[in-house]
């Protein structure tokens, strides 16, 4: 049985809330990477709301699904909070959450709404862009473990170690410049890389990290879209980057890379979301669905205190009343 049906802290609402998430999550879900194809997966998929349908909302008629969406995802944030200041509090597990992507699909935004509600003191956010010297010296795995999330914490990596077995693998000269050993670089090192990265969830899972990780998967006409809004429209400029225009001419490889990136790392302990990303509304809750199973599939509550604690309370309970 799930733990959040033998959980007596969800209310009636929350419980059917938690229901539909796993439903929606498991639509997107891939927990064994056998004979995954990436093309049998729509950029633009919208699940149920293609009808206007869904669990919660049954009477949103198509033309509001998106405005309807909008209430469905702050019920989601605000059980996400109760949920987060649970594992907070119990101090037991940690969740990882880890989105990798193509430009302009959307990570940073669906971090800002999907994690809108969760308190700060218990989420840590980090972001990996081109490796300092520092970073080069070590491991590649490195500058991203040592960041792991904490008991008790959300550790949310926007980008992360399988950049890897992506950029550096689409872009070979980013590897030379790894200074490895030569003999260690061979036909082989993707595979090996793949080895060590299960491993290490596995590792991570073993120790009660919950880990879920994330492919927000747009297509190449909605990024080129997206890239002309940021060119046009002079408060999204900064977001902008020529190096972005030229990464589009590697499409079809990233596109091999991240296939064989989820073949060779999804796992039922650590599986890959494959969230369509062409609609913004609904790729915010996708990955707010699952993150909501994923806390779900654990027993979360709020610890409780044995007699002698209690009695400490009352003890103290009555030293503030006589005063």
């Amino acid at each position: 049985m799930a733990a959040s049906e033998t959980n007596a802290e969800w209310s009636e609402r929350d419980a059917r809330l938690i229901n539909a998430a796993r439903k929606l999550a498991a639509r997107h879900m891939v927990r064994d990477g056998d004979g995954f194809k990436l093309s049998k997966h729509d950029p633009a998929d919208i699940g149920a709301f293609e009808d206007g349908e869904h669990p919660l909302i049954p009477d949103a008629a198509a033309g509001s699904r998106k405005e309807a969406t909008k209430d469905l995802l702050a019920e989601g944030v605000r059980l996400l909070s109760r949920m987060q200041d649970m594992l907070y509090a119990q101090n037991r597990w940690s969740v990882l959450l880890v989105f990798q992507a193509m430009d302009a699909a959307g990570k940073d935004g669906v971090i800002k709404h999907v994690m809108s509600g969760v308190n700060p003191q218990g989420c840590e956010v980090h972001s990996f862009k081109q490796p300092s010297a520092e970073e080069l010296d070590h491991d590649f795995m490195w500058r991203c473990t040592r960041l792991a999330p904490r008991r008790g914490m959300i550790g949310i990596f926007n980008r992360s170690y399988y950049e890897e077995v992506l950029v550096v693998r689409v872009h070979r000269g980013y590897l030379e410049g790894q200074q490895l050993p030569r003999e260690l670089v061979t036909d082989g090192i993707w595979d090996e890389r793949f080895k060590d990265i299960r491993s290490y969830e596995r590792y991570m899972a073993r120790n009660g990290t919950i880990v879920r990780k994330f492919f927000l998967n747009v297509s190449r006409d909605e990024q080129k879209k997206r890239f002309l809004e940021r060119i046009d429209d002079p408060a999204k400029n900064w977001k902008f980057s020529a190096a972005d225009v030229a990464e589009r001419a590697h499409w079809d490889e990233y596109m091999d890379a991240y296939q064989d990136m989820i073949r060779n790392t999804a796992a039922d302990h650590a599986p890959w979301s494959v969230v369509p990303a062409d609609n913004k509304w609904y790729t915010r809750l996708v990955v707010a669905a699952t993150i909501i199973a994923a806390l779900a599939s654990v027993d979360l509550h709020y610890p409780s205190l044995d007699e002698a604690g209690r009695a400490k309370l009352a003890d103290a309970r009555a030293q503030l009343m006589a005063e």
